[in-house]
């Protein structure tokens, strides 16, 4: 496929590119910063499973390319390589993913490195931007791992998913009823490298921050379930 050398994706000193306002659904120029992404591991697994499980027909078809069934998805999720590639995660305060992001990379030595992008966002939290900020981060992370081009196969329906790539400057063409879009990156700079550090460091104190709070929570809720029982067997004849 030959690129166009004419639409490179628009640097910043901080390692980001520019998401235009539209793709964060009206949110004001500083939204994105607020929104914490982290990076996944060995011990998400099964909550990278219950977040593409929940997904519904629709979404899976334009997720996976196809209505992917349960069996499928836990062979996919079984079979994410973390050591190799990237899985990126956005949490609610219930500690529940919302968004998940996965960064494919292939960096054989005979060829170009690159990597593919594929996402999902749970439908109640569409809307947000999270699709679009997952991509701009993890473009960043394939920059900081050395790609040059970053690659999104999607069904041509699914035009959420080619409108971030598209506002990213990527070149897109579509091929029957699949599209394809790339994306050139240019390479790691300090600012790029140190905003992946800052960025990594904040998810994981906003993480320990929520899981806090739940506990907190959780505990509340549980005191509150006792004293109703207490309260209830003190009101029974005998007690």
């Amino acid at each position: 496929m030959t690129i166009n050398e004419h639409e490179p994706m628009a640097d910043r000193p901080d390692g980001r590119f520019h998401v235009p306002q539209q793709t964060v659904s009206q949110q004001d120029s500083s939204y994105h910063l607020l929104i914490p992404i982290r990076s996944l591991g060995e011990s998400h697994r099964g909550e990278i499973a219950k977040h593409l499980l929940d997904l519904d027909a629709h979404d899976r078809y334009l997720r996976f390319g196809f209505v992917a069934s349960d069996e499928h998805i836990e062979r996919y999720v079984d079979g994410l390589d973390f050591e190799r590639d990237e899985v990126l995660g956005i949490t609610n305060r219930k500690l529940s993913l919302i968004a998940v992001a996965h960064l494919a990379f292939f960096l054989e030595k005979t060829q170009t490195a690159c990597a593919e992008f594929g996402v999902s966002v749970a439908k109640s939290s569409r809307g947000r931007g999270f699709g679009a900020l997952l991509f701009e981060r993890a473009a960043m992370d394939a920059r900081n791992k050395g790609v040059s081009l970053l690659l999104i196969h999607a069904l041509s329906e699914n035009t959420a998913m080619l409108r971030i790539a598209r506002n990213a400057g990527a070149v897109i063409e579509r091929i029957g009823s699949d599209s394809e879009a790339y994306l050139r990156l240019t390479p790691a700079s300090l600012g790029s490298r140190m905003t992946e550090i800052v960025e990594d460091h904040y998810a994981q104190i906003d993480y320990r921050l929520k899981a806090q709070s739940k506990q907190f929570v959780d505990i509340l809720s549980a005191i509150k379930s006792l004293n109703q029982t207490w309260s209830g067997n003190r009101g029974r004849p005998g007690s």
